[in-house]
């Protein structure tokens, strides 16, 4: 009989994680991971396929919240609203008692090159989704794919600035500040530099 070993799942990742992060991703097995929080490395692996998948667990939902916030959007918003809408719907999977897993995670994926490509992967896989239902709305090319990657680009440059030390703001609040910071920039004049024919 298999014995059910509740909350096992979180406690494997918060294990992992701290390893990771002591000795190394490479480092670090399987067996010591599960031994770390009494149990077995048959345990570990009925919960997760292998050492990188607890890294990466949830990925499906990350997108997931992306996706919605693009399908209810308001069939009256412009693109970039939507983008936007898609922003605050995949934020409420970071609330701030998830900031301090989230910062040691990131630590752990920029210390190992496997793990940075495999970060690289979800994301061009989300722009890929989010462009999808974009089209699904009636957004054509390459307005989709576009608005797509500037969406992704703003979670990757807010969620960076939420996982610093000091940050204190809501991760909602920073990618509608770092939004802004992109409809600016679109609309900001080239600096003048002087006259180029000389």
């Amino acid at each position: 009989m298999v014995r059910w070993e509740p909350g096992a799942s979180d406690r494997l990742r918060k294990a992992a994680l701290e390893l990771y992060a002591a000795r190394g991703f490479e480092q670090t097995t399987a067996a010591e991971i599960a031994a770390s929080v009494g149990l077995t490395e048959r345990t570990f692996f009925r919960h997760f396929a292998d050492k990188r998948e607890v890294i990466f667990n949830g990925a499906a939902e990350f997108e997931g919240g992306f996706i919605e916030g693009v399908r209810d959007a308001p069939e009256s918003e412009s693109v970039l609203e939507v983008v936007s809408a898609a922003l605050a719907m995949a934020a409420r999977f970071f609330p701030d008692e998830r900031r301090e897993f989230s910062r040691l995670r990131q630590t752990i994926i920029d210390d190992n090159a496997s793990l940075r490509e495999r970060e690289q992967l979800k994301m061009t896989t989300l722009a890929t989704g989010i462009a999808e239902a974009l089209r699904d709305r009636g957004v054509t090319e390459p307005h989709a794919s576009l608005a797509a990657q500037s969406g992704v680009t703003v979670f990757t440059v807010s969620f960076h600035q939420w996982i610093a030390e000091g940050e204190t703001r809501p991760l909602g609040e920073i990618e509608a500040d770092i939004m802004g910071e992109l409809r600016s920039l679109t609309r900001a004049p080239l600096p003048n530099r002087g006259d180029s024919s000389r």
